[in-house]
């Protein structure tokens, strides 16, 4: 059976790799990532923090539009050509056949996302240029450049002598040549100074796109269990529907939820029910500066439940069910929290992290049952 697993995560991976939309987006994304760089120049206040939230966003979108595409191509395809008969019908289980396309497409997905986050931390280390007498990081330069020429190269050779597909080719040679570049961009200053690895390495950011790699993983998850009912335009559009939707739904769920404990709070302040209560709220920032943040909060002696009148409780009850059901992105989209220099505590990224392996684990359970009745002969 794990031998099974592997087997099908290996070849669910390279095949995921080699799709031509995995090569389009991951260039055209390197594209805008490079070039939010000077466009960032232009925003008249903090340069640095443009260049991280159109940076950190380039990679989330990527990953969404990626999960997708490649879900549906690995899967969605095999049962469109009956192909997955040749699997299912040797002693490989259904639920093994989707689980290991998961872990295939999870595995390209965390490979596109790290080529992606190295590019966009080599930006980030050269900072933004805002005036003609900044100077260059050339370090940066050097080595990013040079980690690009060469995994070209590499890849067009394998391609051109031995046959090997472009896309995988440079996605696999490009990314470690990236990941090296970055860390010796870390050991320099602009002018090939040295200076210590730990004045710019900006572990936020990385925890950060650590929570938008799992954002991905989750959307993966999604698009795989889409994918086992539905062709690759109903699965894009779900993808890309539920990505909006966690995205907003603090603001089209969560705010109506809000707005009725509201009423209910001012229905037992009437009663005399509620209580005011200061606290302090402590906010570290990344410099070890701590900001105390004093609040007002009211708490009611009695459920604010009990205040519910008609439909009310059916209603919020209502909300709540579709305010669990869809994915909040929104708890996992950082890069408030980074611009505002505030420190991501260890205990969130857990928390987080625990959050979006529970939707993988609910999307996959729903894709292994969808697909348990499907008809692939």
């Amino acid at each position: 059976m794990f031998e099974q697993l592997i087997a099908i995560t290996r070849n669910t991976f390279f095949e995921s790799i080699r799709q031509p939309i995995m090569l389009v987006v991951i260039v055209i994304s390197t594209l805008l990532i490079i070039l939010s760089n000077p466009l960032s120049a232009f925003t008249m206040h903090d340069d640095q923090k443009m260049l991280i939230d159109i940076g950190m966003a380039t990679v989330f979108f990527s990953g969404a539009l990626l999960a997708a595409f490649i879900a549906t191509n690995v899967l969605g395809q095999e049962i469109e050509n009956r192909t997955v008969l040749t699997v299912v019908s040797k002693p490989v289980g259904r639920p093994l056949f989707v689980i290991g396309k998961f872990f295939g497409v999870a595995g390209a997905m965390a490979l596109a996302t790290l080529f992606l986050s190295l590019v966009f931390m080599l930006a980030e280390l050269h900072s933004v240029i805002q005036t003609v007498r900044d100077p260059l990081h050339l370090p940066v330069l050097t080595f990013g450049i040079s980690a690009g020429l060469i995994g070209t190269a590499a890849a067009i050779w394998c391609n051109f002598f031995y046959n090997k597909v472009f896309a995988s080719s440079i996605l696999c040679f490009t990314t470690p040549l990236l990941a090296l570049a970055y860390f010796f961009s870390l050991l320099f200053d602009h002018d090939f100074v040295p200076k210590s690895i730990g004045d710019s390495f900006n572990s936020q950011v990385w925890l950060g796109l650590i929570s938008v790699l799992v954002a991905i993983m989750v959307l993966s998850a999604i698009a795989i269990t889409a994918s086992t009912r539905l062709g690759q335009v109903m699965t894009l559009m779900i993808t890309i529907g539920i990505f909006m939707s966690g995205l907003l739904s603090d603001w089209y769920i969560g705010r109506q939820m809000g707005d009725m404990r509201t009423v209910w709070m001012e229905r037992a302040d009437e009663l005399g029910h509620v209580t005011s209560v200061e606290i302090e709220r402590q906010v570290v920032m990344v410099g070890g500066e701590v900001q105390s943040l004093p609040l007002v909060i009211k708490e009611s002696a009695v459920p604010l439940m009990d205040m519910a009148e008609g439909a009310e409780v059916f209603t919020y009850g209502l909300w709540k069910v579709c305010y669990t059901v869809v994915p909040n992105f929104q708890v996992l989209w950082l890069s408030d929290a980074i611009t505002q220099e505030h420190v991501i505590p260890a205990g969130y990224m857990m928390k987080t992290s625990v959050y979006g392996l529970i939707y993988i684990v609910f999307a996959l359970s729903v894709g292994v049952i969808l697909f348990q009745r499907r008809e692939v002969g």
